[in-house]
This record gives C-alpha cells, sequence and structure tokens, in this order.
C-alpha cells in the first residue's frame, strides 16, 4: 500500500478516538519472558481517553508487563475489506492497584459483561454494584495503555 493511499484511510487523533470509545474489546499483547508475544482479548473501558481493563494480579500479562512494559493494543472492527478500521496503539502497559480506579474501571466492564446500562467513568455507581464488584476485583488489577504510537485505518474512507 502506498504512503497516499494510507494517508487516505488513517484516522484522525478524533476520529481514533471515537472509535476507542464506541468499541469495548481490545487485543493485548505483552512480551513473555523468552520473547515471544503472549496475546489475549480483553474487555475495556477508557480512563482519561486511555484502554484500561482489569486482570488478575497473578495472570500472565502482569507477570510479563512486571518484567517488560513494552504492550501492544489493536482495536478493530469490519467484515468485508472496504469497511475495516482499526487502531493498533504501540507503547507500555501501566499496573495500577488503587481500588478506587478499579471500581471505576470494573462497573463500566462489569456492566457491558453483565448486559447492564454502562455507567460513565467516574459516575456514582450503585451501592449493591459497587458491593459485588469490589469483591469480584479484590485479586485483580488495571491496566492503562500508555502510547507513545498510533496506528489507524479506514477503509471506509476511499
Amino acid at each position: 500500500m502506498g504512503s497516499n493511499r494510507r494517508d487516505k484511510i488513517k484516522m484522525t487523533p478524533a476520529e481514533t478516538a471515537d472509535f476507542l470509545a464506541s468499541s469495548y474489546k481490545v487485543q493485548v499483547a505483552t512480551v513473555g519472558k523468552d520473547g515471544e508475544p503472549h496475546l489475549v482479548t480483553m474487555f475495556y473501558a477508557l480512563l482519561d481517553g486511555k484502554i484500561a481493563f482489569s486482570t488478575y494480579k497473578s495472570s500472565q500479562k502482569v507477570l510479563n508487563l512486571r518484567r517488560n512494559p513494552t504492550m501492544t493494543c489493536l482495536v478493530e472492527d469490519g467484515d468485508e475489506y472496504g469497511e475495516l478500521r482499526g487502531a493498533a496503539l504501540y507503547g507500555q502497559g501501566r499496573i495500577i492497584e488503587d481500588p478506587e480506579i478499579r471500581l471505576q474501571v470494573g462497573a463500566v466492564v462489569g456492566a457491558r459483561l453483565a448486559g447492564m446500562p454502562v455507567p460513565e467513568m467516574g459516575a456514582p455507581i450503585d451501592p449493591e454494584f459497587a458491593a459485588a464488584l469490589e469483591q469480584s476485583l479484590a485479586k485483580r488489577v488495571i491496566i492503562v495503555m500508555e502510547p507513545d504510537r498510533v496506528v489507524s485505518w479506514d477503509h471506509r474512507k476511499v
């Protein structure tokens, strides 16, 4: 693909932000101990405009990030070639153990998983839902993608 075509399908920063806000599944790659990629799909929320998800403290991705914070995230959509769009984010995975942030991200992701209305990030959380969430999140941390570089595409533009 020539650079001229590449420029035509690239999303603007605002389009990329809207795309990430409208999606909820991300493919996350971390670096394993022997250098191999470790790839998983996670449900995410946006925390200050950045991809954030919860995972168990003892998960392979957390072990990998503690050893090497390099992380890549891919959010993509579309079934036909002319509909394909996506964003690949390259950077660092930051591990957050703050219970308040864990609860906020957990409320958004948990509501999606449960098929409930999704609360706005930072909005008050129903106390009963919060109590259940705190129990289910007790052994989890939040990972936030801190991107250094974002590559995007939207084939619908051509």
